[in-house]
């Protein structure tokens, strides 16, 4: 198993670049950011001086999306830090959440996603593409690698994942939950006569060591309502009791009355008092390095290739040390 951390690009650029130093110092392998223009910093400026001061870690955002730059430009700013870099970058992408609903415009539709994948990988690797109807090239692309790995909850996302995508990015931890998707993903990668194998598996969410396991859910507890926005939109698709999505995932968001993005992915979020403590512990790892340990074996079996550590709390540098001498050396 791999891992890697996640980061807001929070200012000064100067700490996200130190902890992802950190990190790879820690035998972490994947540097991420959230990529929302708003609320953050540009992710590209600053994974540009993330690559400059490292020399193994992959950077990538989680997530970003098909509408906040055109493809073309996406693909161009990836293949441009891959030239300098050697192919050390990946795009993690979705519908969009914070960046497209704190804009004022709708997620994007799955088959808008589907068609950013193929073009963004394509040009970003040197290939001609149909953008919009015109076709187009990066002509300066030598040699380009770009995996698209794609975030996904829903049914008809967990197939196009495995139909389209190099990865799947699942944004919790839950056992159950993880056999759940992961089989989905896979079982659409075989339906579309893909190997299974081929699509990498990351799971993401935040990782907490201590014994104060009451201080360590309300770090954490925050990650319950961003996941809860997806629910939300799963359950307003396909209702509250449907076949469709497990009730494990969906039931906890009754109590969920509103979301206010300038809270989004931090500690202490007000709008997140509805995240009982079963989903936290479910959702995050919390408590000592042993149970880190020993969820992430489990998670193991199951076929997850990445553990990424979100690291939104008050004990990043403590966290990321603490994988680094006891986690990543029993996973890897």
């Amino acid at each position: 198993m791999e891992f890697g951390l996640v980061l807001q690009t929070d200012p000064p650029a100067s700490t996200v670049v130190g902890l992802m130093r950190r990190a790879e110092r820690n035998g972490f392998r994947y540097g991420w950011t959230f990529d929302s223009a708003v609320l953050w910093q540009e992710p590209f400026v600053i994974y540009s001086r993330i690559l400059e001061h490292t020399t193994r870690l992959t950077v990538g955002p989680m997530v970003t999306n098909p509408g906040t730059r055109t493809w073309e430009v996406t693909a161009s700013t990836f293949a441009t830090l891959n030239d300098m870099y050697g192919n050390r970058t990946v795009c993690g992408i979705g519908r969009g959440d914070s960046a497209m609903r704190v804009a004022g415009r709708r997620p994007h539709t799955l088959a808008r996603l589907g068609e950013a994948i193929d073009v963004i990988r394509d040009l970003a690797e040197g290939r001609e593409a149909d953008v919009d109807g015109q076709p187009l090239r990066l002509p300066w692309v030598r040699d380009g690698k770009l995996p698209v790995w794609m975030a996904a909850y829903g049914p008809k996302a967990l197939a196009l994942a495995g139909q389209r995508a190099d990865g799947f990015i699942l944004q919790l931890a839950d056992p159950f939950l993880t056999a759940y998707m992961v089989k989905a993903v896979r079982d659409a990668a075989a339906g579309a006569g893909r190997d299974p194998a081929d699509v990498k598996i990351c799971v993401a969410a935040p990782a907490y060591v201590g014994d104060d396991l009451a201080h360590a859910r309300e770090q954490c507890r925050w990650f319950g309502g961003m996941v809860g926005n997806h629910v939300a939109d799963l359950v307003a698709r396909y209702g509250e009791h449907s076949a469709m999505v497990p009730e494990a995932l969906t039931a906890y968001i009754k109590a969920r009355e509103g979301y206010d993005y300038s809270h989004h992915g931090r500690a202490g979020n007000p709008d997140t008092a509805f995240v009982p403590d079963e989903i936290v512990d479910r959702f995050c790892l919390v408590g000592p390095v042993e149970s880190h340990v020993e969820r992430l074996r489990e998670l193991r079996e199951l076929g997850v290739d990445q553990f990424a550590v979100y690291a939104m709390h008050d004990a990043r540098e403590e966290v990321i040390d603490a994988y680094g001498s006891t986690v990543v050396p029993a996973l890897s």
